[in-house]
């Protein structure tokens, strides 16, 4: 950028002085000069111009220098740096002084020496220049991290669900389940009243749930038959494996599916495991997730059992209200399920745009 192409505004009630001013600065090659006598027209040239350098005299008529130096931080976005130039016959210190204060970055006293004017215009458009290009390199590294921030929660976010997956697979053939579950909870979650940002962590969290399951043998995962007595309590121990699996994580999504995949298989009134917590002492997204999880279980063919139908399964969640489930999140998803947007088996997911 070169010096004379920047944005000058002279400001000051003599004309003669705006005109020994422009002719100095065009002699040395200046060709964006603008000036007004009226210094209540300022912020009118700030915002059609945007200038790079104000020449300022202090005491003008209706609005004096000292005005607009104390309004000058409203028309400039983020603090950013306008150079100031005050040219005025006022000799006193505390004038100086107090333009300084104001923000003024250079002062000169009338008579000015018209080689000093340039000399010291040219200075504060260099720093001006610098000030730029540090806020366009600043504004370079916020979007390559905003960038690299994106790219990293994209691959954290993938590998959740491949972690997901993973557990999936070995008990449902289309590894399907996971994601219902996970759109599931978060209409009901939404419809509940979560703040969007926790619909959308519960969204990412949930296909967790079983992630413990990974440590289940597949003679107990896929038996045809029911389990013993002994072979469910090692099928239960997937919420407490699953739990320690993601224990230490730092982000808010493994924080959640932890809790969830611990959680999601206590019951309402305090019958469930691992810990036998009851009511409001489980967390709300592991309430969500015991709903839709047990519906989608139940509509789903799995080695072990048939599918049932959605009136079936609809049934029995609603028996469950107050027992094993929280009425409240009963209620929400009865609404869903009648208004029919809850995905079942047979849901293909779709690549998001």
């Amino acid at each position: 950028m070169k010096l004379e192409s920047m944005n000058v505004l002279i400001v000051d009630d003599e004309p003669a002085n705006v005109a020994l001013l422009q002719r100095t600065l065009e002699r040395v090659g200046f060709t964006r000069l603008y000036a007004t006598t009226d210094p209540t027209r300022v912020e009118e040239f700030l915002n059609k111009l945007q200038p790079d350098l104000i020449l300022l005299d202090l005491h003008m008529p209706n609005r004096d220098g000292f005005e607009i130096l104390k309004s000058l931080p409203e028309y400039l976005p983020n603090g950013e740096y306008l150079p100031v130039l005050v040219l005025t016959a006022d000799t006193t210190p505390e004038a100086k002084h107090r333009a300084l204060n104001l923000g003024a970055k250079d002062f000169l006293h009338k008579p000015f020496d018209l080689l000093e004017v340039v000399l010291r215009a040219r200075r504060l458009l260099e720093t001006r220049i610098l000030h730029l290009q540090l806020k366009d390199e600043n504004l370079r590294l916020e979007t390559a991290v905003q960038a690299r921030t994106l790219e990293l929660q994209e691959a954290h976010q993938d590998v959740l669900r491949r972690l997901a997956h993973a557990a999936e697979f070995r008990d449902d053939d289309t590894g399907e389940h996971v994601h219902r579950v996970a759109e599931n909870a978060a209409k009901i979650a939404q419809t509940l009243g979560l703040e969007a940002r926790m619909v959308e962590v519960l969204r990412q969290a949930a296909p967790l749930h079983d992630i413990g399951k990974i440590a289940i043998p597949d003679a107990i995962l896929r038996k045809a038959g029911r389990l013993s007595p002994e072979e469910f309590e090692v099928m239960k121990s997937h919420t407490v494996v699953g739990a320690s699996l993601l224990e230490g994580g730092k982000s808010i999504h493994l924080q959640m599916a932890k809790g969830i995949a611990r959680s999601h298989h206590e019951r309402y009134d305090g019958g469930g495991y691992p810990d036998g917590r009851n009511g409001e002492d489980i967390p709300v997204e592991a309430r969500i997730v015991a709903v839709v999880d047990v519906f989608d279980a139940l509509v789903s063919k799995r080695p072990y059992k048939r599918a049932w139908s959605q009136l079936e399964a609809i049934a029995e969640i609603e028996r469950q209200a107050g027992s094993q489930f929280d009425p409240r999140v009963v209620k929400v998803f009865l609404e869903h399920a009648r208004k029919g947007d809850l995905l079942l088996p047979g849901f293909r997911k779709q690549a998001r745009s």
